[in-house]
């Protein structure tokens, strides 16, 4: 065997070993973190079932083949990904308009085009998500899934309130006893037997809806397989596939922070697609990337593997099946209070703190705003981050505008002046640069010096042209010198072609 052979042969033992098989301690804080898991995505999955307008049944089972293809295709170990409400806000119309049919199709289509999205190098976009729209969207986040505990808090018997102020108070303090098991595991289950012990008749998980009995069976969405078929579901897929990958590609950057480990972007797209075509096939919601849970395990639980995603899947399967009345009779205060914590968890305090904000640029933190005040608005991540990043490139458009200069160095002969032009030419910038030479009073040669600039684009070498237009008006010639490569090159295919005059 060759020495190469040899080498790919050990790397693909070696990383094909997951951690959890060799440190008992790893698998148990895995198991641990994917029960935890699986129990705060039971009253999830059935809300969201609710916006989408679906039995709670194909809510959860969606959670499940989610979590279960995503542990095993995914390319961010630990990142849960389940039914989500922004998916559910994108398909709601459709089910109610069309039917449950149209809605599984353009779950398995959206499933479709993530792949192809995600094949296509969608994940590079990453990289134009500046860092203020990041802090935007993590806070917004925090802010939503708040907002969503609040209607579990209005209107209901006075016993909720101990109760989530209980579970806030033992998963505060547990950890300082030991870390050994999840504190958010631990409030669940102390507080559920509390209730059911003494009768204290408050909202369970039961109220929510019925938990499905059964396992879910493969089929093909009850749907015409025409053309017209695919018209009407082809815009919710597109949309659908655009906010779960959005989504999920924001919180795998995330959980990469945090963890401190890299993540391959592409194979998650990749992954979500294939996880929701398998999601469509088992008749289920679709769904994406979860930003509450997946911080519940990473975050609250300590997870960092593949098998806390699995087994969050697996778990909840097991919890509905097997032990659905027990289940059933979780107080919703103490899943709550599991939230709340995670919420104040998420939120980026120290992106608020005063002495944050004195020293950030004012552009950074309008940015970070209205990042938040859109997501908070319209309860859409993608909308907001869209939105935060094209206010993030105008406000940096905006300042790098300002940064070309032209300095005028007139020749003690009065023959010639050398304009020295420096910074980055594109369209902000080179629009006022046309108005910065004097076309009158200046001698009949011009140098326009351009060894400390840059042309980046066709109005920059537009707004170069009439500078020579100018003084040829008034009879005087122009010499641009000290154009590097790339600018020698745009400046050259493009120069006297951008008018319909030469």
């Amino acid at each position: 065997m060759s020495s190469s052979a040899l080498s790919l042969a050990t790397w693909l033992r070696g990383s094909r070993r997951p951690a959890w098989l060799s440190d008992p301690k790893v698998l148990r804080t895995e198991v641990l973190a994917g029960l935890v898991v699986a129990l705060a995505l039971i009253p999830e999955a059935i809300s969201f079932s609710v916006i989408a307008g679906v039995d709670p049944a194909i809510g959860l089972f969606a959670s499940f083949t989610m979590a279960v293809t995503i542990a095993i295709v995914g390319g961010r170990p630990a990142m849960i990904s389940a039914a989500t409400g922004a998916v559910a806000l994108v398909i709601a119309p459709l089910n109610r308009e069309h039917g449950f049919g149209y809605l599984v199709a353009a779950v398995i289509l959206a499933g479709v085009f993530q792949i192809v999205l995600g094949a296509l190098g969608v994940a590079k976009l990453m990289r134009f998500v500046p860092r203020s729209v990041m802090v935007g969207f993590v806070n917004s986040l925090a802010i939503l899934i708040f907002m969503a505990q609040v209607p579990e808090m209005t209107d209901v018997p006075w016993p909720v309130y101990p109760l989530i102020a209980a579970g806030l108070a033992l998963m505060v303090l547990f950890p300082k006893v030991t870390r050994v098991i999840p504190a958010p595991l631990v409030s669940i289950v102390i507080l559920t037997v509390i209730t059911v012990a003494a009768g204290i008749a408050v909202p369970t998980v039961g109220d929510k809806g019925e938990l499905p009995s059964s396992l879910p069976v493969p089929g093909l969405p009850d749907v015409p397989f025409t053309l017209d078929t695919l018209t009407t579901i082809a815009p919710y897929a597109l949309a659908m596939a655009l906010v779960g990958l959005m989504e999920s590609l924001m919180t795998a950057k995330l959980v990469d922070d945090i963890t401190d480990t890299p993540s391959s972007k592409t194979r998650e797209s990749v992954g979500q697609g294939i996880a929701n075509i398998v999601t469509g096939f088992f008749g289920g919601m679709g769904g994406c990337a979860m930003i509450g849970q997946t911080m519940i395990n990473v975050r609250v639980s300590g997870a960092r593997t593949r098998l806390s995603t699995f087994l969050a899947g697996a778990f909840l399967m097991v919890l509905c099946v097997m032990f659905g009345p027990v289940v059933s009779d979780i107080p919703m205060a103490v899943l709550v209070a599991v939230m709340v914590m995670v919420s104040v968890g998420t939120f980026d305090w120290h992106s608020i703190a005063p002495k944050t904000l004195k020293r950030m640029p004012a552009g950074e933190i309008t940015v970070m705003l209205i990042t938040v005040a859109c997501v908070v608005a319209t309860h859409n991540l993608a909308i907001g981050v869209v939105v935060g990043s094209i206010t993030a490139m105008v406000v940096f458009a905006k300042r790098v505008a300002h940064l070309a200069e032209a300095t005028a160095v007139t020749e003690p002969d009065g023959s010639s002046v050398i304009y020295r032009v420096t910074g980055e030419l594109f369209f902000a910038s080179s629009n006022d640069l046309v108005g910065r030479f004097d076309y009158a009073g200046d001698p009949d040669e011009v140098v326009v010096d351009l060894s400390a600039a840059h042309i980046w684009d066709a109005s920059s070498v537009a707004a170069l042209d009439a500078i020579e237009t100018k003084y040829a008006q008034r009879g005087k010639t122009v010499r641009i010198t000290g154009l590097n490569e790339p600018s020698a090159r745009i400046h050259d295919t493009l120069s006297g072609e951008l008018t319909g005059h030469h």
